[in-house]
């Protein structure tokens, strides 16, 4: 079953001892499958938007830049690979998912992909993607002593299906302090806090999905943290979905100090 002929990935390698990874910015739906969703779905509204130009600064910082080509309609590259929930109890998407954040059917006529078509997908998309990123923290971790994964994701404000009311603006995640060193995670949310207009919160709704809980390893020297912001802290949470540059100017100093902090702390924090 061939699912697509487009890459998973985009990828920039860089200098630091800091790899960004963004599993759900991408848009791109292959002909066969777009052809079964529905109207609203095709325009994948469930997206992480405009993550790289949010986070433009970071190629000059030396970051590494791991970007997700394809829907999460398609397959979702933050949740395991067995399709496991990782809020038990709690509502979620799948990861081949059958429905949006506001509970509505992607696939118009019920045509939902079979256990062979997931594997399809898992195989074709999310193996690349993981592939990818382990080579990379590797990579960085044998050439820094020390590697830090940075899951960056957005979504919209208000979504009753996932929480109630408004989210708070920055949710930083390290799966309960076991993806990443609590000293970090404290002054990361101690600068979320600092942020002038903007909320904050540690291991909240969001602790972090698949990647941050299964590449976090402080033990062995590699740290992961993931950060949901609130989408209208810097675009348009509806249709047309545009970037809003002079509202992301806001948030943008405050996610730089984020990232500066983490590579203070990796510097402190190498062993050969």
């Amino acid at each position: 079953m061939t699912v697509t002929t487009q890459p998973a990935f985009t990828f920039h390698q860089g200098t630091a001892p800091l790899l960004i990874s963004m599993p759900h910015v991408g848009t791109y739906v292959p002909p066969a499958i777009a052809a079964r969703f529905t109207d609203e779905c095709r325009q994948v509204p469930d997206t992480d938007w405009h993550l790289e130009r949010l986070y433009d600064f970071a190629k000059g910082m030396g970051a590494s830049i791991l970007a997700a080509t394809h829907s999460r309609y398609v397959v979702d590259l933050n949740r395991p690979p067995d399709g496991a929930s990782l809020y038990p109890g709690q509502s979620v998407t799948g990861l081949c998912p059958v429905d949006t954040f506001d509970d509505t059917p992607i696939y118009a006529r019920g045509d939902v992909p079979d256990d062979a078509e997931v594997a399809a997908r898992r195989d074709a998309v999310w193996a690349p993607y993981h592939a990818q990123l382990r080579t990379e923290l590797d990579r960085i971790r044998a050439a820094h002593g020390v590697a830090v994964l940075w899951d960056a994701h957005s979504i919209r404000s208000v979504l009753p299906r996932f929480f109630e009311g408004k989210l708070p603006d920055l949710n930083l995640g390290t799966a309960n302090g076991e993806s990443c060193d609590p000293a970090l995670a404290q002054q990361l949310l101690a600068i979320a806090k600092d942020a002038p207009g903007y909320t904050a919160v540690l291991n909240g709704r969001f602790k972090g999905g698949h990647i941050t809980r299964h590449y976090g390893q402080p033990a062995q020297n590699v740290h992961a943290v993931q950060l949901e912001m609130t989408q209208c802290s810097y675009m348009q949470e509806a249709l047309p979905f545009d970037y809003l540059p002079e509202v992301a100017a806001g948030v943008q100093p405050h996610l730089k100090r984020m990232l500066e902090a983490v590579l203070a702390f990796a510097g402190a924090n190498a062993r050969r």
